[in-house]
């Protein structure tokens, strides 16, 4: 199955995978397989796991769209951080950051751009330490 990841900044992954590609959809956990049904569905801030030569791997993921077909997974999304390349120090001070605008009284558009941040620094803090990686 070909599973291939877009960001704003270009494509950041394009292979092909084995077996269960696993999403974070909008309604909880999705599995995909070789032949599932066409599908579009949104993406939300999780994980994103898929195996490729044996080894099952991540990918943090922001919000975004997913298309799958037969044959193919394609995401759409504003954040692909694989768990390799996850800074978790960095992270947790965005999450900090976006904490504190919480709780500062803003308009409703900043505190949606802070629960945003809250949530992709969650999604990448939840990989890096699912995956036992120490930054």
């Amino acid at each position: 199955m070909r599973l291939e990841i877009v960001t704003p900044e270009g494509k950041t992954f394009g292979d092909d995978v084995d077996g269960t590609i696993v999403i974070p959809g909008s309604e909880g956990e999705m599995g995909l397989m070789v032949n599932h049904a066409p599908l579009i569905s949104a993406l939300k801030p999780g994980e994103l796991r898929y195996t490729k030569d044996g080894e099952e791997r991540a990918v943090a993921v922001g919000d975004g769209i997913v298309e799958v077909g037969p044959n193919h997974v394609s995401v759409l999304t504003d954040l692909a951080v694989g768990e390799a390349d996850i800074d978790e120090d960095a992270v947790e001070k965005a999450l900090e950051r976006a904490q504190a605008a919480l709780k500062e009284d803003g308009g409703s558009e900043e505190r949606a751009a802070a629960e945003a941040s809250m949530m992709k620094s969650i999604a990448m803090l939840e990989v890096a330490r699912r995956r036992g990686k120490r930054s």
